[in-house]
């Protein structure tokens, strides 16, 4: 039993304390964790659904509760960036100059050709020099339809942009050509080669406007002869060709790449889909079906995903908790209970904060006191708990804070609950005063504003000065607001689960609480007694790694029955007659046992929780009270009579210690009222006295009902006897001592 058991007295309903320890209801407490965790996190990632038809009036405001893609203003995007395309047009380069240079070939061969008529010439030169340049193009394409430097589609809009745009020589052009001579024809090739590839090389989209540069280029070359220049002019216009086409291909592979590049159109997380009372259209349905919001189609993964972090983050608990204390499970159900409702208690203001949040305020997240939990954690449980309890909160607050769309956590709220979870933890886990609550809110302020402020550093851009201002701001009053619901919610915990924290222990332990002052005023011998008893069972408590505070503080009032009748226990027998020595050893032992049970009643009067009153309950066990048992056979011997009374009449009550406490109390009640009736006693006499007493006890099976060790036994014995020797310094005689003093009485003695 620690200082933070709880207690199954008035505080609950239920009687049966069978209920604490049962495995079926612990597993139902772990069952109910992992039901919160889903419920917290389900409406952050889980959107709603909705039973709806076309042509319906909706029944409610239909809000977005999450990003959400919208397909339809999507597609609108897409096609406006298509349309923005600008046509794709490729060049294709055709050696043109090889068309005239062949041309002027054949004229040259076929003038000089005296069997052919010069009308004949004429009516050839008619027909093939159209024709050469028809074919000439036609044999390009051909020439490339099988390679993949021009796809067929360009080839052809090649073939039709060219036939387009064919260019018809005057007739008396061809009634000139025969008169050109061969030497002429050798002065017109490498003219008209270069105008022709002087024109082509640029992009040619229409023949016409380079073929009306001709003209000038001819009257700027070499050529005198008129013929010539005639023919040059006319044969270059017709070889020049357009080199630029629409590619048609190219031109739908950007379309499709610029649908591609468009950015998908979101709806903001918390825009109004459909109003309320606005008729479905089935565009509307469209959209709520594709985004998973209407309940003709459920999708079960999201939930089974949930279910299964839920139940991970519960069963992490579980397994932290078995295997920080192995070979039982650590907390009782009581304890897992209050766990629970810490949980609840740290997740309702995550989510009023939620609530509060928008996309233009996302700064009231931080105002969550997302530390309460570790806190609470930390004062009514364990601290190493609350570490791992402070890695679920985080998780817990990075998903319920998130205002980022289209991610499941924000790494900003989770590295916040961390940090303000964990400078709680340390600053509070030794507290012994309420206002230490109050101090580690501050450092929870200082601490949560610094990581805030860090946060906005590194996302430099996210928020204006303004946005980071009221953040930081936020987060103070956040960690202030950590402390107010730490020292509120504390005395609910310790009154409804009988919870004995360090904080309640210590307020237990104040001088000027009634029953102390009680027992200091009429029993000052009995609170010198306790105030022993608690500094020898705090060391011995503290060495075996039981509760030494509850030790110290059970240990002053252990004997508080005792004011009832405090003339009858000899601690407080001072210049007065022992009152036992005239009345029957029955009565005595009656009163002696009473003091036990009275110092529980009285304990309840003053609503002292339970785990004290038990060791007042608990100290003497079912000892037995030897001396007034044969002071009882004695008298009846001298009566005459036979005893009508057994050894079991002369023991307490008990119960026997059910807690290494109440038993390291019970030894220390014992070794400290033996210590003082000694005169002088001597080391080996308080080593031998402790030993005595602890064999004493476990023969008589004082602590088969708690967990003590015969280890941690022998660590008792040795603190006591530590602690014994270092409280009664002045009063004990060492042996060095003893011989010493032995040596000078026989020296006065032989004087």
């Amino acid at each position: 039993m620690t200082s933070k058991e709880t207690s199954s007295g008035k505080s609950f309903s239920i009687k049966n304390v069978g209920w604490k320890h049962s495995a079926g209801t612990r597993y139902v407490l772990f069952l109910c964790l992992a039901v919160l965790f889903y419920v917290s996190l389900a409406p952050e990632l889980l959107p709603e659904r909705y039973n709806i038809q076309v042509g319906t009036h909706s029944e409610k405001e239909i809000r977005a509760p999450m990003q959400i893609p919208n397909n339809k203003a999507t597609l609108k995007a897409q096609e406006q960036e298509a349309e923005r395309v600008q046509p794709i047009n490729t060049i294709v380069t055709v050696p043109n100059e090889n068309l005239v240079v062949s041309i002027l070939d054949r004229i040259d061969r076929l003038n000089q050709d005296d069997q052919v008529s010069r009308e004949d010439k004429i009516s050839i030169y008619r027909l093939e020099i159209p024709q050469r340049a028809k074919d000439f193009i036609q044999n390009f394409v051909n020439a490339n339809r099988s390679s993949a430097t021009y796809s067929d589609k360009l080839l052809d809009e090649m073939l039709r942009v060219t036939n387009q745009q064919t260019y018809k020589i005057p007739e008396e052009t061809f009634i000139k050509i025969p008169r050109l001579t061969p030497q002429d024809i050798a002065e017109m090739k490498p003219v008209a080669r270069e105008i022709v590839s002087r024109l082509t090389n640029d992009q040619v989209a229409e023949a016409q406007a380079a073929r009306a540069k001709v003209a000038e280029l001819v009257s700027a070359s070499t050529l005198s002869q008129r013929t010539a220049r005639e023919v040059v002019q006319e044969l270059s216009k017709l070889a020049i060709t357009a080199n630029k086409f629409y590619d048609e291909e190219a031109t739908k592979e950007a379309k499709v790449q610029a649908r591609e590049n468009t950015q998908t159109v979101y709806i903001k997380q918390g825009d109004v889909l459909v109003a309320k009372g606005q008729l479905i259209t089935e565009d509307l349905y469209n959209l709520l079906d594709d985004n998973g919001l209407l309940k003709n189609e459920v999708n079960y993964w999201p939930q089974l995903g949930l279910l299964l972090l839920s139940l991970l983050m519960a069963w992490g608990i579980f397994l932290f908790i078995r295997q920080s204390d192995p070979g039982k499970f650590r907390y009782n159900n009581a304890q897992l209970l209050m766990l629970v409702l810490i949980f609840i208690i740290t997740v309702i203001p995550m989510h009023l904060a939620g609530f509060l949040q928008s996309n233009e305020r996302p700064y009231i997240g931080y105002l969550a006191p997302v530390a309460i939990g570790a806190t609470l954690v930390t004062l009514l449980l364990d601290m190493s708990l609350a570490y791992f309890s402070a890695m679920i909160f985080s998780i817990l607050a990075s998903v319920i804070l998130n205002v980022h769309q289209g991610q499941m956590f924000d790494f900003s709220f989770g590295f916040f609950a961390l940090i303000v979870s964990a400078v709680a933890i340390f600053t509070i886990h030794r507290a012994s005063q309420r206002s230490t609550l109050l101090k580690g809110g501050i450092m929870v302020c200082l601490f949560g504003s610094l990581s805030v402020f860090i946060m906005a550093l590194i996302s430099s851009g996210q928020w204006n000065q303004m946005q980071t201002l009221y953040a930081i701001g936020f987060a103070f009053a956040g960690g202030l607001l950590t402390a107010i619901l730490a020292i509120g919610l504390m005395p609910f915990f310790e009154v409804t689960f009988g919870i004995l924290s360090a904080l309640k222990l210590v307020e237990l332990s104040n001088p000027n609480h009634p029953l102390l002052r009680k027992l200091l005023t009429e029993t000052p011998g009995t609170y010198h007694h306790s105030v022993m008893v608690g500094n020898l069972s705090e060391a011995a408590a503290e060495a075996i790694g039981a509760d030494g505070l509850l030790c110290r503080v059970g240990s002053y009032y252990h004997d508080i029955g005792k004011t009832k009748r405090p003339s009858y226990f000899i601690e407080n027998q001072n210049n007065m007659e022992n009152p036992h020595d005239s009345i029957d050893p029955k009565m005595s032992k009656s009163i002696i046992i009473a003091h036990a049970r009275d110092g529980v009643e009285m304990l309840k009067e003053y609503k002292i929780p339970k785990p004290i009153r038990d060791i007042a309950e608990q100290h003497h066990g079912t000892t037995f009270l030897q001396f007034f048992y044969h002071k009882a056979l004695r008298q009846a011997e001298e009566q005459g009579k036979e005893p009508d009374f057994t050894e079991e009449d002369f023991r307490y009550p008990g119960p026997k210690a059910q807690s290494k406490e109440s038993a390291v109390i019970g030894i220390a009640d014992s070794v400290e009222a033996a210590v003082r009736s000694l005169r002088n006693p001597t080391v080996d006499q308080v080593e031998s006295m402790i030993e005595k007493i602890i064999k004493s006890r476990l023969d008589d099976h004082q602590f088969n009902d708690c967990d003590l060790t015969m280890k941690e036994l022998d660590i008792v014995a040795k603190t006591l006897k530590e602690s014994v020797m270092g409280i009664f310094h002045s009063r004990i005689e060492y042996p060095e001592e003893i011989k010493k003093n032995k040596t000078n009485e026989d020296t006065r003695r032989s004087g």
